[in-house]
């Protein structure tokens, strides 16, 4: 997902070559800033992979809360149908569906 915008790789970075002419730069302190970026480079690579990882949890989790809410609401539609009173097993359903869409939606 994030490879497409991200040009170098740290590999690229440390077989870099800068051309040397005789009022170039120091060569230790270019080698000793590649060594951060490289060292930054690779940490960011590594929080990219977990935050992919978190998503695609996060994702996986979501989707089941929603087949549990849509299950739910089968139930009570069922329920409401057989039983036109609210029992005490009604009530409970209904406040366990109201739990679900609030974990859902972020309602409170």
């Amino acid at each position: 997902m994030y490879r497409d915008r991200i040009n170098l790789t740290s590999q690229d970075i440390l077989e870099k070559e800068f051309k040397i002419d005789a009022r170039g730069y120091r060569l230790q302190e270019v080698d000793q800033y590649l060594d951060i970026i490289i060292k930054d480079y690779e940490e960011m690579t590594s929080i990219i992979r977990e935050l992919e990882a978190d998503k695609k949890e996060l994702l996986e989790e979501n989707m089941n809360l929603k087949k549990e809410v849509r299950k739910l609401r089968t139930k009570l539609d069922v329920i409401e149908e057989s039983d036109s009173g609210v029992s005490g097993a009604n009530a409970d359903l209904l406040r366990r569906l109201s739990n679900l869409e609030k974990v859902i939606y972020g309602k409170e």
